[in-house]
């Protein structure tokens, strides 16, 4: 049973792999991919695997850039945190999902399903595109109009600072904090739905976890596999680097 995983974060390719072992699945593992643009290599380069686990947000985009792509044949678990409008979507068109954060109870569900299956469903690439399309409209809509201003949680109550005033955002352990000159602030938002509110002349998600503010930005080093490493104003403990796939789009973004 060859398994190919699309999943940009290590730690939750990582975790999937324990949990598939944890369910008695004997695969084989042929490759990680982090990325649309590294799928559509491998695609056009390898054999089509027996299954595979794909996330929906990656590095460079959504996966479902892939099928606009290439052809892909083989059946697919989504692994995805979006919203119920698409997991319905997933329903009606007899796409296995699995929600994040995975559950050991959920994947053994899913696997069970693919391996009773005698004929387990492909994916039809005019309905990804078309589900597509209509995620990417919904993001613009939702998005359209810019926030000024972030409720966060100080103590045991809350307060309003100014986005402008933000340095930069990140995610730990599951948590998002937000940074003004070196204070940190929990947010009760993901780093997706922050980035999607945010001015994005102002703003870059320079990988899965990390928002920075272009005027937070001091000095930009090489940083080794084609990657950059940020200075970032009154920060020394947080590191900073622009993911490979975006680094050529985030030099582009920082000279607009």
């Amino acid at each position: 049973m060859n398994v190919l995983i699309i999943e940009d974060e290590f730690r939750a390719a990582n975790q999937l792999q324990n949990m598939l072992t944890k369910c008695a699945f004997v695969y084989n593992l042929v490759d990680v991919i982090d990325s649309v643009e590294d799928a559509v290599d491998w695609f056009q380069t390898n054999e089509m695997p027996n299954l595979i686990f794909m996330d929906i947000q990656l590095a460079d985009g959504l996966s479902f850039e892939i099928f606009q792509k290439v052809e892909v044949e083989a059946p697919i678990i989504f692994t995805t945190a979006f919203d119920q409008y698409a997991i319905q979507a997933f329903k009606v068109n007899s796409v296995d999902y699995l929600l994040k954060p995975i559950q050991q109870e959920d994947l053994q569900k899913a696997l069970g399903k693919f391996t009773k299956s005698s004929n387990p469903s492909t994916i039809d690439n005019a309905v990804l595109k078309q589900l597509l399309t209509s995620i990417q409209t919904q993001t613009e809509l939702k998005t359209a109009k810019k926030r000024t201003g972030l409720l966060v949680k100080e103590g045991t109550g809350f307060v309003q600072i100014k986005i402008t005033d933000l340095l930069y955002v990140y995610s730990e352990d599951s948590i998002t904090f937000g940074v003004v000159a070196g204070k940190r602030y929990i947010i009760d938002e993901t780093i997706d739905q922050l980035f999607n509110s945010f001015d994005s002349d102002q703003f870059y998600k320079i990988n899965r976890g990390q928002i920075v503010a272009k005027n937070a930005i001091q000095k930009i080093n090489p940083y080794f596999n084609h990657r950059v490493k940020l200075s970032i104003l009154h920060e020394r403990d947080q590191e900073f680097i622009v993911s490979r796939q975006k680094t050529s789009d985030f030099k582009a973004w920082l000279n607009w």
